[in-house]
């Protein structure tokens, strides 16, 4: 049994209560889509953010997330150019236009994303 302490507190004695960090990855920096997803839980699902976050696997949730997230998006994009290819010499002759389709691309990609793994 864990022993309780407490802290006087003017006339009240407060608990001395505190959640120990999570160790899951630790060296790992979490990404823009852990980020949102963290985002997401904190403001639309607070009971499963909470649950998680005391259950110690909310820093693992996000991480994997995030890694799952990255790696859809890489293989998206291969698919896209895959699909449609884009010619390199576009790159040279109209960087604009290469640059449009690039990011149609990504946002696709991250739409998907988003839809499959973020918002969810």
């Amino acid at each position: 049994m864990v022993e309780i302490t407490y802290h006087k507190e003017g006339d009240y004695f407060i608990p001395d209560l505190f959640l120990e960090k999570e160790e899951y990855a630790k060296d790992y920096n979490i990404g823009k889509y852990g980020h949102l997803r963290l985002e997401y839980l904190k403001n639309h699902k607070k009971a499963e953010y909470i649950i998680m976050f005391m259950n110690k696997t909310l820093r693992k949730h996000i991480v994997e997330t995030d890694k799952q997230a990255k790696r859809k998006f890489e293989i998206l994009m291969k698919q896209m150019l895959q699909k449609n290819p884009i010619d390199e010499h576009l790159k040279d002759t109209d960087p604009l236009k290469w640059t449009g389709i690039m990011n149609n691309y990504k946002c696709s990609a991250e739409e998907i994303i988003f839809k499959e793994l973020i918002y969810i």
